[in-house]
């Protein structure tokens, strides 16, 4: 064997010792350098964002309240249970006594009109309150009344309403058909195009990256672990490459006669190997430089990955669960606040409505056969008018 360098020895020592201290200083130095570098990224893609949408803009105005004929009713409506409670009363004292109507020849007695008449409405009036009342209330259950139906039935009420919702409104079906007629991911590949060629050409994105990509590499190859496997893995490949002829029988003899001369040298290539990092990182440029042509001519197949990370995307949404879930948390007052805020004027209107069908039923009582004659008369009236109206208004509309 060839003899070596008695100093060599000493030599990985010093030499693991400065790349220690090299190491503690680069990563101080990428520590620095990755924020500044992150900053100029977005500083430089920001310009390309678009625009965050404005609330006057985008917002979605609320449909206007449709007030039909029983919106003008309700005031007069919920005065009648009280006049009916009034007049209730007033019949203990006086309800008609002795009073004789005389229509059309016959001779109708009035005496009782109001006692029908006002229980009647109250009856109508207080079925319809009590029904509306126990869809909601008790909102806890209790001993002997139980508790309202919408609490009851919470669970099943917010299963059925994101069943409804997922397979109706906003299925996963009809979210790709959105996105694909909305045309935003050719727009968002157009922006994301346009941002990356951007941050590719931007001198100062490039100074930040090439300093900290300088500092990794030689960080990495400063590790004295890394650097004993490139030189095994070196010595591997030498020893392949060389073969069985002249050059890999030169080879095999030099190493049998000087290995330790060898690894040495082959030691000090790997150990100066971080101070060529400089001309291999700015070999970047010119690929950075080349980027946003390579992105333009790819266009199309950006568009066609976003597309498919973005259906994918859907594809795990579990538009049932997270609604279910949504409204399951819904106490049982934000339940009642959810359905009563769009129905809470009908559901009084038929409250309320309850009390004058049932002042109708009470001049039934009062007078079976001139009361059902009337009321089916006045009915059908009615009838006839409203559809009379509708075919008008239907008939009018294609032509405006």
């Amino acid at each position: 064997m060839a003899a070596s360098d008695p100093n060599m020895n000493d030599e990985p020592e010093a030499s693991e010792a400065a790349m220690r201290a090299s190491s503690q200083n680069g990563a101080a130095g990428r520590d620095a350098s990755w924020p500044r570098l992150q900053r100029q990224i977005f500083r430089t893609a920001s310009r390309h964002l678009p625009d965050a949408p404005g609330t006057d803009e985008e917002a979605v105005d609320p449909p206007p309240k449709r007030t039909g004929s029983y919106a003008r009713w309700l005031p007069v409506l919920k005065a009648l249970p009280w006049v009916l409670g009034a007049l209730f009363a007033l019949s203990f004292v006086w309800d008609f006594p002795g009073v004789t109507l005389t229509v059309a020849g016959y001779p109708v007695v009035l005496e009782g009109l109001l006692r029908f008449t006002t229980v009647s409405g109250l009856v109508g009036f207080g079925t319809n309150w009590l029904a509306i009342t126990m869809l909601f209330r008790p909102r806890e259950p209790r001993p002997l009344v139980g508790q309202g139906l919408v609490p009851a039935q919470r669970e099943r009420v917010a299963y059925r309403l994101a069943q409804a919702v997922s397979d109706e409104l906003i299925n996963k079906a009809l979210i790709k058909e959105k996105i694909r007629e909305s045309g935003l991911v050719a727009k968002y590949r157009d922006l994301l195009v346009a941002a990356a060629s951007d941050v590719a050409t931007d001198d100062a994105v490039r100074t930040e990256g090439k300093a900290l990509l300088r500092g990794v590499l030689r960080d990495v190859l400063s590790t004295p672990s890394v650097q004993k496997r490139i030189v095994a893995l070196t010595a591997e490949q030498v020893e392949a490459q060389a073969g069985e002829g002249l050059s890999g029988l030169m080879l095999r003899t030099y190493r049998y006669f000087g290995e330790d001369d060898f690894r040495a040298r082959l030691r000090e290539t790997v150990r100066r190997l971080p101070d060529a990092v400089d001309p291999l990182v700015e070999e970047l440029d010119p690929v950075l430089d080349r980027l946003p042509a390579a992105l333009e001519r790819r266009g199309d197949e950006i568009e066609a990955l976003l597309t498919r990370v973005v259906l994918r995307l859907v594809d795990t949404l579990d538009l049932e669960r997270m609604i279910y879930e949504n409204v399951r948390a819904y106490d049982e007052r934000q339940l009642e606040m959810l359905l009563r805020r769009t129905t809470n004027e009908q559901l009084n209107y038929i409250k309320y409505l309850g009390a004058a069908l049932g002042i109708i039923g009470g001049f039934i009582i009062w007078a079976p056969a001139a009361a059902l004659v009337a009321v089916t008369t006045i009915g059908l009236a009615i009838y006839a008018v409203d559809e009379t109206l509708f075919r008008a208004r239907t008939d009018a509309t294609p032509s405006s």
